[in-house]
């Protein structure tokens, strides 16, 4: 007997048998979906591409947009037939764009209609509004995808170079869901989870994806907005968010009248905080307005899916730490020769675990470099204390040698991150004649605030070692961020370099 493919559909086709009439999701502006609409859309989709759009297994589309109804219904499509769909940031710039399709070899791109100053300058290329009908087409073919094939191929931030498209099975995703079930204890058939980050990333589409998966209910934000996410947990709708640091910093400098309208009037089961580190002061502000209980902090990447958690009653307990190894994960610490290093030694971490990505697009050289075997790294270091929980020491690329002695920035704002003053900061490197590398700061301050670079320096003096202290502090109204959101080190190097 050969069993059937487990396809990221799977579940939802499942859920659309058992309850046809539920409705699966919603979107502002755009009304509900039921799982029999859900999966009629679906199918009539899956029919286009093979019969009028001639798409086959193996091929690339496309997909520019918002978080909205289509978003799933067309990834879940057309990785039914095959066809991996490569999720573009649609806050990228339209060179930025160009440069992305082009290296997907996708001749048949989707867009929203908010994104048509992205897509209208492509060309060679086919583009479909996501608004368009549908076109009449025969049953597509009973034909699907195998577990293996890639189902989206989302690209990564570029910080240090051009984005690379990632591919992610069926099956890893498929994998990643049934762990989060697991771990988050929010996703079940009876979950209503609120989606807001970006669908394009790898994080914002697992967790707004994974309630249909469960037979559930998401309800999706096309764009974040402070207030709107706020009331709408106060309402009581939801058990379930996720969001990133610069997402709870929104939230919590809210005015103080709207956020005590709303404090305590939510039903939450589950918070959970990815894509970047989570300030211990911001944990603690979380805890005390939702309550305990609730908090997840996640480490993960792309390539390596969801690697470490640091649940709930460890968040107090373990400070600037993100948790043991995820559900079906091993996690190794090695040094630059390739051998374990012991606990609380910096080392590269590498993980392995049934959710790993499959390599990059067409790049066979980042995909060597990112893979030892079945062990992926994104050239993060961590150290792991005797309890074998992990802490993110900081990027192996943002690593400063000054003196010859590694430096790394994420220690340092950590630290930073306790100043009353410090709103944002970000430590890098820069070239110096005499220790190679020098340290230096960019800071966002409070409003109001009237700290000079002296009285940092000063605060710090103590709290970490006297070598790790930045030479030079520069304020900044903001840092310079990507699409993604992640701040670009290289370009303040570049810039206070050049200074």
């Amino acid at each position: 007997m050969t069993a059937r493919p487990l396809l990221i559909t799977s579940g939802l086709r499942a859920s659309a048998a058992r309850s046809p009439d539920k409705i699966a999701m919603s979107c502002d502006g755009e009304g509900t979906r039921t799982y029999a609409e859900l999966v009629g859309r679906i199918d009539a989709l899956r029919a286009a591409g093979e019969h009028v759009w001639g798409l086959k297994h193996g091929d690339v589309v496309a997909l520019i947009a918002p978080n909205c109804l289509a978003y799933f219904e067309i990834v879940s499509a057309f990785s039914e037939l095959g066809v991996a769909v490569a999720t573009i940031n649609y806050r990228l710039s339209a060179p930025e764009v160009a440069q992305i399709v082009s290296d997907s070899t996708a001749q048949l791109v989707f867009y929203h209609p908010s994104c048509a100053a992205l897509a209208e300058p492509l060309e060679g290329v086919t583009l479909i509004s996501t608004d368009a009908p549908i076109p009449q087409a025969p049953p597509a073919s009973s034909v699907i995808a195998q577990e293996t094939d890639t189902f989206a191929i989302p690209y990564t931030s570029g910080t240090t170079g051009l984005p690379k498209g990632v591919m992610i099975s069926h099956r890893s995703r498929a994998m990643t869901f049934y762990a989060m079930a697991a771990e988050y204890q929010c996703y079940s058939s009876a979950s209503h989870f609120l989606a807001i980050a970006p669908f394009c990333h790898g994080a914002g589409f697992a967790f707004g994806f994974a309630p249909l998966f469960f037979g559930g209910r998401v309800d999706i934000l096309a764009a974040f907005d402070a207030e709107t996410v706020l009331r709408k947990i106060a309402e009581g709708a939801c058990d379930g968010i996720f969001m990133v640091p610069t997402h709870f910093q929104a939230l919590f400098d809210l005015s103080p009248e709207i956020l005590e309208a709303c404090r305590g009037k939510h039903r939450l089961r589950t918070i959970i905080s990815n894509a970047s580190a989570l300030p211990q002061p911001m944990k603690e502000t979380i805890i005390s307005y939702f309550g305990e209980g609730l908090l997840h902090e996640t480490y993960g990447s792309t390539e390596g899916g969801i690697v470490t958690n640091l649940r709930p009653h460890d968040q107090l307990r373990k400070q600037r730490c993100v948790g043991p190894a995820f559900v079906d994960t091993e996690i190794s610490l090695r040094d630059g020769e390739g051998n374990e290093v012991p606990d609380d030694t910096p080392g590269e971490l590498f993980s392995r675990g049934p959710c790993l990505f499959s390599g990059y697009w067409n790049r066979p050289d980042a995909t060597q470099e990112a893979v030892q075997g079945d062990w992926v790294s994104v050239g993060d270091i961590a150290v792991r204390d005797s309890e074998g929980y992990i802490y993110i020491v900081d990027r192996k690329k943002d690593m400063i040698i000054s003196g010859g002695i590694n430096v790394y920035p994420r220690e340092i704002e950590n630290v930073l991150a306790d100043h009353a003053a410090i709103k944002d900061s970000a430590v890098f490197g820069i070239s110096d004649p005499a220790w190679g590398e020098s340290i230096c700061a960019a800071l966002v301050l409070n409003d109001g605030a009237g700290t000079q670079a002296s009285d940092i320096t000063q605060w710090l003096e103590g709290r970490i070692a006297r070598f790790k202290v930045p030479r030079t502090i520069h304020f900044v109204d903001a840092l310079p961020r990507n699409a993604n959101g992640k701040v670009l080190k290289h370009v303040l190097s570049k810039t206070y370099s050049a200074a």
